[in-house]
């Protein structure tokens, strides 16, 4: 993680879960770190459990990543107060009950709203900040092992409760292998990955998967693989790390 010491690493989503995790990490390993998400008052709680010398590198920056006009406001305070964004994890994402077939369109929009397009929005101000500089920076990006195949509750006959939260992690799958791309073919050796957990016990897991007989990771597992892949060096490059509970017999 050397190369990345006193760089600049947004992370979205940063409020709890796999985000909060990742926060703590990236400070851990000497970086700046920008927490973005909409709850603010929980990023300054979490700021205030870190050492005074953490807090310094702290950043609390409320974020909508759904909003366009929210991610551009807060990515121009990255680059006028910072210099620019060196690594951006990916991690907001929301998820709501129920059936595709049923639910209220206005809900299944927000999803994939904030799930694919709030990546896109952020993705593209920190490229742009990274290929200004002509900086090789990573993006990595949160999936979900529902972004590669359908999953229903183990041993469940009952309708799946998903709804379009699987299409719009299939879409983040895709959406890496297109980045990959262009940002070769436009010159560059900024690193784009997937990280794509299975079931996670975070604030957003379905309350059919809350209970104890289903093996969730923790929020730490996932950051875990996030720091592996930053930590590879520069001409290596990871597409896709899956990561999923072990469930045993």
């Amino acid at each position: 993680m050397e190369r990345w010491q006193n760089r600049v690493a947004a992370v979205t989503g940063a409020s709890s879960g796999i985000g909060a995790a990742t926060v703590k990490d990236l400070l851990k390993a000497n970086l700046i770190v920008v927490g973005l998400a909409r709850r603010l008052e929980r990023m300054e709680e979490l700021k205030a459990q870190l050492t005074a010398e953490q807090q310094n590198r702290f950043h609390a920056v409320a974020c909508d990543v759904s909003s366009q006009e929210s991610v551009d406001t807060a990515f121009d305070w990255i680059i006028k107060e910072l210099g620019g964004v060196d690594i951006l994890i990916n991690n907001a994402g929301t998820y709501k009950n129920g059936q595709a077939s049923t639910m209220d369109p206005v809900v299944l929009q927000k999803i994939v709203q904030t799930n694919l397009m709030g990546t896109v929005y952020c993705t593209q101000r920190a490229f742009k900040s990274m290929k200004e500089r002509n900086f090789d920076g990573h993006v990595v990006l949160i999936n979900s092992i529902t972004g590669h195949n359908v999953h229903v509750i183990y041993g469940s006959n009952e309708p799946s409760v998903l709804n379009v939260y699987g299409p719009s992690k299939f879409a983040i799958t895709a959406l890496t292998e297109v980045l990959r791309q262009e940002y070769r073919g436009l010159g560059t050796k900024i690193k784009i990955t997937s990280v794509s957990p299975g079931v996670t016990d975070t604030e957003i897991v379905p309350e059919q998967y809350k209970g104890d007989e289903i093996k969730k990771l923790k929020s730490e597992d996932v950051s875990s693989c996030i720091m592996f892949t930053l930590s590879t060096p520069p001409h290596m490059q990871v597409h896709e790390i899956t990561v999923k509970p072990l469930l045993g017999e």
